[in-house]
């Protein structure tokens, strides 16, 4: 549904390459984490496929289409952003999750459009806030009306840049449940950009590592391994089984602990 070929970006600013030749597809219903250290290309590489930041080279296509040949609103009804940060508004929860009908509206919110926004506060758990301003919630739940907003948008591409930043580890996981069940519901892929690696492997079924501003490897859970974490992020770690659900144990760093026996 996502393929991503051979795309390219660096700032204008300094010329230095951000992204090499990434390539990769994402099917219908899949979920996709994109991995790797601070600094990696993971948001870049989102913000590419959003048109946020436009490519230097290569192509984004959505169910076969280049997103980069799409009109706004065209674009707007394929794929929804939520960014890490975004400025309070002084909006109500209802009318901000509203925004999100905005591609599909083209005098007034109809009645089905209306209904589909309480049903996504619903299944939310943000009804207590409807009607409050999202300038007034704290930034955990200005993070939900956001999510909120993009569900809202029925979009066939769900990117997400650190969902859970906010969140607390009840609402971090209650969130990624909702997300993850309806957008199976509409048949919508998901691509994550997230840094807990315990959260990626518990909903995420495809995982990106990236590196040097290129892929050092993606495919199924089979790739998250301690060898290619160790790689990647620079640490030590055991992947463990507890109840059926792997874990990922950081390890202390052998250097480390020389320097304490010191």
């Amino acid at each position: 549904m996502l393929e991503v070929k051979n795309v390219s970006f660096a700032y204008s600013r300094t010329k230095r390459n951000i992204l090499e030749n990434i390539s990769f597809a994402v099917k219908n219903n899949q979920c996709i984490a994109i991995l790797g250290n601070n600094g990696a290309g993971k948001s870049t590489l989102i913000k590419c496929i959003d048109r946020i930041c436009p490519v230097n080279k290569g192509a984004v296509l959505v169910d076969g289409k280049d997103v980069y040949n799409m009109s706004k609103n065209l674009l707007a009804q394929n794929i929804s952003y939520v960014p890490q940060i975004s400025a309070s508004l002084n909006m109500t929860v209802f009318d901000l999750v509203l925004l999100g009908r905005k591609p599909y509206i083209k005098w007034d919110a109809t009645s089905h459009d209306r209904n589909i926004v309480s049903d996504i506060i619903k299944k939310m758990k943000l009804e207590d806030f409807a009607m409050r301003y999202v300038s007034e919630l704290s930034g955990g739940e200005a993070q939900k009306v956001l999510l909120a907003r993009a569900l809202a948008q029925e979009p066939k591409l769900l990117l997400l840049d650190e969902p859970t930043s906010n969140l607390d580890p009840r609402n971090q996981h209650e969130v990624l449940q909702i997300i993850k069940k309806i957008s199976r519901e509409h048949n919508t892929c998901l691509a994550i950009v997230i840094h807990d690696l315990n959260l990626a492997i518990r909903y995420c079924d495809h995982f990106i590592f990236l590196k040097d501003a290129k892929i050092f490897t993606s495919g199924t859970l089979e790739i998250v391994t301690p060898q290619n974490i160790e790689e990647v992020y620079g640490i030590h770690v055991n992947i463990i089984q507890h109840k059926g659900i792997p874990v990922i144990v950081p390890l202390p760093d052998k250097k480390m602990t020389e320097d304490k026996i010191i």
